[in-house]
C-alpha cells in the first residue's frame, strides 16, 4: 500500500480535494444567500401573494449595531407607492410615469430610504456642512469662489445665486453648492451637487443673461454657475433640507436623484430615442 493511503484506492490528497470542492461549493451558496439581504423578495407581477426568490432562499433577518448606538435591520421592506404603470399588460414591462418623476421619485430619479440622520465622521462630528459653519475650511486662494455667482440651467435662465459651499470633512472636498432660488417666496435654498455643475467663464458680450453687476467687480474674468441636467424653474420644486446648517443621509439621496434624474426627465425630448 503506498505511503499516505488511506485505502488501497484513496490517499490523503484525494480526501483533501474532495474536502475543497466541498468547501468551495458551501461558500458560494452562503455568499449568494447573503447577497439577498437587499432587494430580496422580489415582487411577482403576476401576484402580490407570489414573492420570487430563487434558490437559496432568502436569509433570516439580521441587526447591525452601528457606532452611534443604532441598530439597522435588514429585510426592510419599501411601502412607497411606486407612481408609474406598466406600459404594456405582459409581465416586466417597462414602467411610465403618471406623474412628475423627478417630484415623485421613479426611474431615473429613483432614491432608497436611507437614514435620516446626518452622517459622521471619526470624532462624531457632521460630515458634510456649509462653510458658514466648518470656519476652519476655505477656498483655496487661486481657486474660484463659487459664492455670489449666478446658476444657470439648461435653458439658460437664471435659477438662483450660490449662497454657500457645503464641504465634505472627512475627504476635505466640495460636495454641494448651496443656491438661493431666484424669484420664489418665500425664499427657498435647495443644495446641488458639485459634480453635477460647471463653472465657466462669462462672456460679456454673447452671454443673453443678464450679468450681476457684483460678478463683473470681481478680478479676473466673471464666472457663472451652469447646471445642465435641469431647467431653472425645476429649483423651486428641488428637495429642501429640514435643518439648514445639515443635510441627511435620505436627505442626499432625494437631492443627488432629483438633480440626476433631470438629465432624462427635465426635458421631454431627451426620453425620446436619438434616432
Amino acid at each position: 500500500m503506498p505511503i499516505g493511503a488511506i485505502t488501497g484506492y484513496i490517499d490523503v490528497a484525494q480526501v483533501t480535494l474532495y474536502v475543497f470542492w466541498l468547501f468551495f461549493a458551501a461558500l458560494i451558496i452562503y455568499l449568494h444567500r447573503e447577497n439577498k439581504r437587499e432587494g430580496y423578495p422580489l415582487e411577482s407581477d403576476r401576484s402580490d401573494k407570489v414573492k420570487v426568490q430563487g434558490y437559496p432562499p432568502v436569509p433570516p433577518v439580521k441587526e447591525y449595531r452601528l457606532p452611534d448606538g443604532r441598530v439597522m435591520v435588514t429585510h426592510r421592506p419599501d411601502t412607497r407607492e411606486v407612481l408609474a404603470e406598466p406600459v404594456a399588460k405582459w409581465p416586466g414591462a417597462p414602467l411610465q410615469p403618471t406623474g412628475d418623476p423627478m417630484v415623485d421619485g421613479v426611474g431615473a430619479a429613483a432614491y432608497a430610504e436611507r437614514a435620516d440622520v446626518p452622517e459622521e465622521d471619526l470624532f462624531g462630528n457632521h460630515r458634510i456642512v456649509p462653510l458658514r459653519v466648518a470656519t476652519d475650511f476655505k477656498v483655496t486662494k487661486g481657486d474660484p469662489d463659487p459664492r455670489g455667482m449666478q446658476v444657470i440651467g439648461l435653458d439658460d435662465k437664471i435659477a438662483g445665486t450660490v449662497k454657500d459651499v457645503w464641504v465634505d470633512r472627512s475627504e476635505i472636498r466640495i460636495r454641494y453648492l448651496e443656491v438661493d432660488v431666484a424669484n420664489v417666496e418665500p425664499a427657498r435654498q435647495v443644495l446641488v451637487p458639485m459634480t453635477l455643475v460647471k463653472l465657466r467663464q462669462v462672456d460679456r458680450v454673447k452671454t443673453d443673461v443678464p450679468i450681476d453687476q457684483r460678478l463683473l467687480d470681481k478680478p479676473g474674468r466673471p464666472r457663472e454657475v451652469v447646471v445642465k441636467s435641469v431647467m431653472a424653474h425645476h429649483f423651486d420644486k428641488a428637495p429642501l433640507l429640514k435643518n439648514p446648517d445639515q443635510v441627511t443621509l435620505l436627505e442626499e439621496d432625494k437631492i443627488t436623484a432629483f438633480f440626476g434624474g433631470g438629465h432624462l426627465y427635465a426635458n421631454p425630448g431627451r426620453q425620446e430615442p436619438l434616432l
